[in-house]
């Protein structure tokens, strides 16, 4: 029911700028996506129209009324890409800086005492500033150690470490290094019964794209996300919290309003753009259903592209238009295991006897372009475990096709045969 045909294919490449050539080396194959997924020709355009635009919100004139009727409809735009009927939603530097102003209000805020809760699989920006803020308002920082076989963290994982003192958890909804998915619903709503006035905050930066969201259902606080990981520009992060988080003391001017995030005059491109982002989910999921609700059609585009990704990865991993798949590779590792139904749109690998660094090199003079994480402090957390120096991250996203598989499987078994 939720199956991308050729047809529809075609036409999602079309929506998207360099799908398959580069303006700087020319035709290639785009599997960096969790680095940074292409950009709609929507975005791009609107991005430029509102660049030249002189006037700012809050004024008295035609251009002012315009961009604050923009901002406006971006918000409800987000909230219902989100899933998300209530709370605050607004932009910010990245979702990095973004995830350190939630977790630094949640932890400053929260009832003296007490614990701060995250896990090994997260991202620095979420580990770095739980561990700044917890030591500045003296509470612990309690790591909960994730699975490094499977490459990620459950509910059975929280359960040994959270407690009726436990302020504030943070959960990673996909990690961007094994790119497996995590049960934030179900790890929710074990916190919430054990200590029902925690703040919980998730990053969704590396989930966004791949799957749907459904904020509501979460029972959460805080849900940040990159759009640029989601079909839109560098430049800002988007945040939405929940109605109680968002009246906590932060930072903000005197006399604003309590929910108001906002600091200072913010780019209506950067909301614009996002609307464009959630027109697009939009027109993707009127293929899957005939729904007249948008909540509905956005959903269904989420259910389509995890779909399309599933079949993407499982030609990778399986193989594809007479190609071996990576599982077949005696010299290939990856990273979680070959089946594992937590996988969103990504296969991290290591090649025996050579560097990710030499891997990469030579997909990228074979026109693939895919990217080496390295034990360092943004990857640490998850190769160290396995005793790893580096790996080769295969991002794709749901306009990626299995011919461009087939290639790159094609360049995989000439570089091990090596």
């Amino acid at each position: 029911m939720f199956k991308i045909n050729e047809g529809l294919l075609n036409d999602i490449r079309n929506r998207f700028e360099h799908v398959d050539h580069c303006p700087y080396q020319g035709h290639r194959v785009f599997f960096e996506n969790a680095g940074g997924a292409l950009t709609l020709k929507s975005v791009v355009e609107r991005s430029a129209e509102l660049a030249a635009v002189p006037d700012n919100q809050g004024r008295d004139n035609p251009a002012s009324f315009e961009l604050d009727r923009i901002i406006d409809q971006a918000r409800a735009d987000v909230r219902c890409f989100f899933g998300a009927a209530k709370g605050p939603v607004f932009v910010g530097e990245s979702g990095t800086e973004l995830l350190f102003r939630l977790i630094s209000i949640a932890v400053l805020e929260a009832p003296e005492g007490g614990d701060v809760v995250g896990s090994t699989l997260e991202h620095p920006a979420t580990v770095s500033a739980c561990a700044r803020w917890s030591k500045i308002a003296n509470r612990n920082f309690i790591h909960v150690p994730h699975n490094s076989e499977t490459g990620t963290v459950t509910v059975e994982d929280y359960q040994a470490h959270v407690t009726k003192d436990t302020r504030v958890a943070t959960i990673l909804h996909t990690s961007p290094v094994t790119g497996m998915a995590v049960d934030v619903l179900g790890i929710a709503k074990f916190i919430r019964t054990v200590s029902p006035d925690c703040y919980i905050i998730v990053d969704g930066i590396q989930h966004a794209a791949h799957g749907g969201l459904d904020v509501d259902s979460y029972g959460i606080d805080g849900y940040v996300i990159s759009p640029y990981k989601v079909f839109s520009r560098h430049g800002y992060g988007i945040a939405w919290v929940s109605e109680r988080l968002g009246s906590l003391p932060h930072d903000s001017l005197i006399g604003a309003p309590v929910d108001q995030w906002d600091l200072g005059t913010r780019d209506t491109a950067a909301f614009a753009t996002f609307s464009k982002v959630v027109e697009y989910f939009d027109w993707l999921g009127g293929h899957f259903t005939s729904s007249t609700d948008r909540r509905e059609r956005i959903e269904a585009a989420g259910k389509a592209i995890h779909q399309q990704e599933k079949d993407l990865t499982d030609a990778m991993l399986y193989g594809v238009s007479g190609q071996d798949g990576l599982a077949a590779m005696s010299e290939v590792t990856v990273i979680g295991g070959i089946d594992n139904p937590l996988r969103e749109g990504l296969v991290s690998i290591v090649v025996e006897d050579k560097s990710a660094v030499e891997v990469v090199s030579a997909l990228r003079e074979k026109g693939i372009r895919v990217h080496a994480r390295k034990n360092d402090h943004y990857s640490g957390n998850v190769l160290t475990p396995l005793n790893l120096e580096d790996c080769v991250r295969v991002s794709m996203c749901h306009y990626n096709t299995e011919q461009e598989v087939a290639q790159f499987l094609s360049a995989v078994q000439s570089i091990v045969g090596k």
